[in-house]
């Protein structure tokens, strides 16, 4: 089996070269997937967060209201911490079992948002980075997602800096062109890892 952590900033594409390595054979671990999940009603996570946080970040149906939650922990960083302190550990526990699950010459790739701002990549046998130039994922952000530039460069400040990203790359993909440039270096990517086996 092969370890990958696959991490981005905001807006560089990293879903997109999630889907298309999973398109590829690639076994995907989504760690965003999973923190929806291990937060969803009724689970401890969600308790855990509205103990923490209060009602104000619960919608009318019991769900997580995360328009909510992400105004507050996105403009304080120690709020930011006291929830990543709830949510990573569920979060990790849950990959470790979807890994385990994997066949034993699988490329199983961690989709990990927040890999270099917890210092997590000893814990992969490769660190593939999608990036994008600053400026491009602003524009993404704005154009596709529909948030403010402040909203956009708010979130981008929560994050690990790009260089920071790039120095824990045992492997870049160039995501700053348009999308018909993507799959040929995805296809490039793919046949380094699955040659490492």
């Amino acid at each position: 089996m092969l370890k990958i952590g696959l991490t981005g900033g905001i807006g560089a594409g990293k879903s997109e070269v999630s889907r298309l390595l999973a398109a590829r054979g690639a076994v995907i671990v989504d760690s965003d997937v999973i923190a929806r999940e291990v937060v969803a009603p009724g689970t401890p996570g969600l308790a855990a967060v509205a103990a923490e946080f209060g009602p104000g970040v619960l919608a009318a149906d019991g769900s997580l209201d995360r328009p909510a939650l992400g105004a507050v922990v996105f403009a304080d960083p120690d709020r930011l911490k006291a929830l990543n302190a709830i949510v990573h550990p569920l979060v990790r526990a849950r990959s470790a079992e979807l890994e385990s699950a994997a066949a034993p010459d699988a490329v199983v790739v961690h989709d990990v948002p927040l890999l270099a701002e917890n210092g997590l990549g000893p814990l992969y046998d490769l660190v593939v980075v999608v990036d994008a130039a600053d400026e491009v994922r602003i524009d993404r952000l704005v154009r596709l997602r529909g948030m403010t530039e402040d909203e956009a460069r708010a979130r981008m400040a929560a994050q690990a800096s790009r260089a920071d990203r790039l120095a824990i790359a045992d492997l870049v993909i160039d995501n700053s062109g348009p999308l018909a440039e993507l799959a040929p270096r995805v296809d490039e990517a793919w046949e380094r890892l699955t040659a490492r086996r």
